[in-house]
């Protein structure tokens, strides 16, 4: 069975997005990977993804306290699921500025378990001024972070972490931060 993770784009998100989220236009719409200033390897086509079920987190960091550091394996896609794009909506100000992030020590630990890419269901991996410079930080190490997956849940089915393979395609554009893309679990 496959999974569509991507977050649909309507005229209305492209009208309520425009009000909140200044690179919106400039390839960081929807589901995306930052790649910031690198290019996407063909390899991270399809990859083997870990989902953790995160949604008991609030009010601090995702910390490696809260998942199973075991379950990941070098070049994987490690996924977040939180339910923030499904309970707060894709597109609001809340949406873009109060959404969960990692901690700090959970991304240097998964770059040094050296995966490919960081998957989450909300729009940063940090917040604010944090956000940009660790995208930055994460692709100079060769790991992407795509933003704004969904239908998370949907792939878990009850289980607290699921492996399976993910598809990524991204747009194909050139010197841009963000490339647009969809993503589809195979379960």
């Amino acid at each position: 069975m496959y999974i569509d993770i991507t977050t649909k784009i309507t005229p209305k998100i492209i009208k309520d997005v425009q009000g909140n989220e200044t690179k919106a236009l400039t390839g960081h719409l929807g589901t995306h990977f930052d790649v910031m200033n690198k290019e996407f390897p063909l390899e991270y086509l399809k990859k083997t993804a870990v989902i953790f079920d995160v949604r008991n987190v609030r009010e601090r960091d995702i910390s490696i306290k809260d998942i199973d550091l075991d379950q990941i394996q070098e070049q994987m896609f490690v996924i977040f699921h939180t339910a923030f794009i499904k309970d707060e909506g894709y597109g609001t100000e809340k949406y873009f500025k109060e959404h969960p992030q990692l901690s700090d020590e959970l991304i240097d630990v998964l770059l040094e378990k050296k995966v490919s890419m960081i998957g989450i269901d909300f729009a940063g991996v940090r917040r604010g001024k944090e956000h940009t410079p660790k995208d930055q930080y994460c692709a100079d190490r060769g790991v992407f972070i795509i933003e704004n997956l969904c239908n998370l849940g949907e792939a878990l089915r009850n289980e607290a972490q699921v492996k399976m393979t993910a598809y990524t395609f991204p747009v194909n554009y050139a010197e841009m931060t963000g490339l647009p893309c969809r993503v589809v679990l195979e379960v």
